[in-house]
């Protein structure tokens, strides 16, 4: 129950809380965050996908505009057309050699805000989208950029989150998926840091955000906001600072949120 409070701003998670693995919006979950929108309230994706995978959520949804927070918060934009409204860059340089000492084999990506990604080599299809071109790792990190990926193939998820740890990277944030998949970020970036610029951009408080999501990378997010709920398959670490839990992507758990505010 949320006894009458009402968000001004709902924040989405895209992977697991709007889109199952396979990218599939189901129809339940479209039209709970379409009627939302058509109800006043201002709805935000809130990923740690890059620009052209927003694109692709809001063209599920059938959004024609709107604002998104994008890069797990290092990047926050308008759209269509796309504008960039508010983008931090860090020196991955260090933090980049630090890991590849350890894990050598890693594949490297590091976005090119609103285009696609540089890559040492090629990722597999469909896990990250938009242009690609291939260079160096020397040269991906030569200059400050907003993210890096770095995707292992040969350790589990579990192997990656020691070996991160035991690397103490400082200056930069990081964020482990469910596979061995890591995102450097900036130093105090996180989605919560981007919905912060975008509230007070739009006149909105912090109490009157609902966000829901499903990943580790949602952990800011869901402590920052009025309500933070997340998804039913969640790890046990956000499940603990969540406000509430819903049900998982298969039981369309969004939906079960969603429906208290229309």
């Amino acid at each position: 129950m949320t006894d009458g409070w009402r968000p001004k701003l709902v924040a989405l998670d895209v992977d697991g809380t709007l889109v199952d693995n396979s990218n599939v919006m189901s129809a339940a979950v479209r039209d709970a965050v379409r009627s939302i929108r058509e109800a006043g309230i201002e709805t935000v994706i809130s990923t740690g996908r890059a620009i052209p995978g927003v694109l692709d959520t809001v063209e599920k949804l059938g959004f024609a505009d709107g604002h998104a927070v994008a890069s797990n918060g290092a990047v926050v934009f308008a759209y269509d057309p796309v504008e960039i409204l508010h983008a931090v860059t860090f020196d991955a340089r260090d933090a980049v050699e630090r890991v590849m000492a350890q894990m050598p084999d890693v594949t490297v990506a590091v976005e090119e805000v609103g285009a696609g990604f540089r890559v040492n080599r090629p990722f597999p299809e469909a896990e990250i989208t938009g242009s690609f071109v291939v260079q160096s790792v020397e040269q991906l990190v030569a200059d400050p950029v907003t993210r890096v990926i770095i995707r292992s193939a040969d350790h589990t998820a579990e192997e990656f989150t020691a070996i991160v740890h035991d690397l103490g990277l400082t200056g930069t944030n990081y964020f482990i998926g469910y596979s061995a998949w890591l995102d450097l970020a900036p130093e105090g970036v996180s989605k919560a840091s981007g919905l912060d610029v975008l509230c007070e951009r739009l006149g909105i408080a912090q109490s009157e955000v609902l966000a829901v999501g499903d990943g580790n990378n949602d952990l800011e997010m869901l402590q920052w906001a009025g309500r933070g709920v997340a998804m039913g398959h969640a790890p046990d670490t956000l499940k603990a600072v969540a406000d509430a839990i819903t049900g998982t992507i298969d039981e369309d758990g969004l939906v079960e949120e969603l429906k208290n505010y229309l």
